[in-house]
C-alpha cells in the first residue's frame, strides 16, 4: 500500500496538525466502536504532538477513559526517569486527562523487571491478552500507531542492522543500541505492521535523508523506517525540512 505523504510548513504547525488529526481519529473510532487504541512514540516531535493535544480544547472530545494507550518502544530505565518515553508522555499529556489507569500500558521499567528480556516477554504477554479474535495476530489491531524516525533511519528502537530487525517475536529487548541508553524494549515489524494505521511523524533537516531513503524504496534492514506500514493506511506526516529530499514523483500534499 502506497503511503500518503502530508507536508506542513514547520515543526510547530506539524505538531498541531498531527494533534488535531489524532483527536479526530480517536473520536471517530470511539463513536463507531465504543473505544479506541493508540500506540505512542517518544522523541521531540512525538512529545510535541502530545503537548499540542494537551493545549487544545478539542482534547475534551476524546473519551480518555475508553482509550487504550500503548508504547512502541521504551528506554529500559527506572520508573519516573526523565528519559523514559512514558515519563515524558505523562508530563506532556497523560497526567492532564482522565485515562483509565488499567488501560494505560507502559513498557516495564528496569526497577520492575529482572532484566530487559523478561520485560519484553511481559509486554508481549500483555499484548496477547488484549487481542480479540478479529485481530488475527498476537497483538491488537491498534487504531493508530505513532512512530518517529532517526537520522540513521531507525524507528521505534529498531536500528539498522541490529538483531531486532530480523526478529519475528512481537516485543524484543535491544542490547547495545547505538544511541543511549543502550538497553531498550521495542515492538518489532510484525507488531507494528498489525496496526490499522501507522503514522510516521518527522521534523527537521536531519531527517530529510532517511525520510527520502525510506520512501525511495530502501530495505528495512538498512533503513528500518522503510519497513513499517499500516494494514489500512500509512501516513508520513512531515515538516518542510524533513520532506526536502523526497524522491521526485512521490505524492506530496503541502499545507499552507
Amino acid at each position: 500500500m502506497t503511503p500518503t505523504v502530508l507536508v506542513h510548513r514547520d515543526q510547530r504547525l506539524l505538531a498541531q496538525a498531527v494533534a488535531a488529526r489524532l483527536v479526530t481519529r480517536l473520536v471517530d473510532v470511539q463513536s463507531a466502536t465504543g473505544s479506541a487504541s493508540v500506540v505512542l512514540t517518544g522523541g521531540g516531535i512525538g512529545i510535541a504532538v502530545l503537548s499540542a493535544i494537551a493545549a487544545t480544547p478539542a482534547r475534551d472530545a476524546v473519551d480518555w477513559a475508553r482509550l487504550d494507550v500503548w508504547w512502541g518502544d521504551e528506554r529500559f530505565l527506572p520508573s519516573g526517569h526523565p528519559d523514559r518515553n512514558e515519563t515524558q508522555a505523562r508530563e506532556a499529556l497523560l497526567d492532564a486527562v482522565d485515562v483509565d489507569p488499567a488501560r494505560l500500558r507502559p513498557m516495564p521499567a528496569s526497577d520492575a523487571a529482572d532484566d530487559a528480556e523478561s520485560a519484553a516477554e511481559a509486554y508481549a504477554a500483555a499484548l496477547r491478552k488484549a487481542t480479540r479474535p478479529e485481530d488475527h495476530a498476537d497483538v491488537p489491531a491498534f487504531d493508530v500507531l505513532l512512530l518517529g524516525i532517526g537520522p540513521d533511519g531507525h524507528t521505534a528502537s529498531l536500528f539498522p542492522g541490529q538483531p531486532a530487525v530480523y526478529d519475528d517475536r512481537m516485543v524484543v529487548a535491544v542490547q547495545g543500541a547505538p544511541k543511549p541508553p543502550p538497553t531498550r524494549l521495542t515492538l518489532t515489524f510484525d507488531a507494528i505492521n498489525a496496526a490499522k494505521e501507522v503514522w510516521m511523524v518527522a521534523a527537521g533537516e536531519t531527517k530529510a535523508a532517511p525520510v527520502a531513503m525510506a520512501l525511495g524504496g530502501a530495505g528495512r534492514v538498512q533503513v528500518p523506517a522503510a519497513g513499517v506500514r499500516g494494514r489500512q493506511r500509512t501516513l508520513w506526516l512531515l515538516d518542510a525540512p524533513a520532506a526536502s529530499k523526497i524522491p521526485a514523483g512521490l505524492t506530496r500534499l503541502a499545507s499552507p
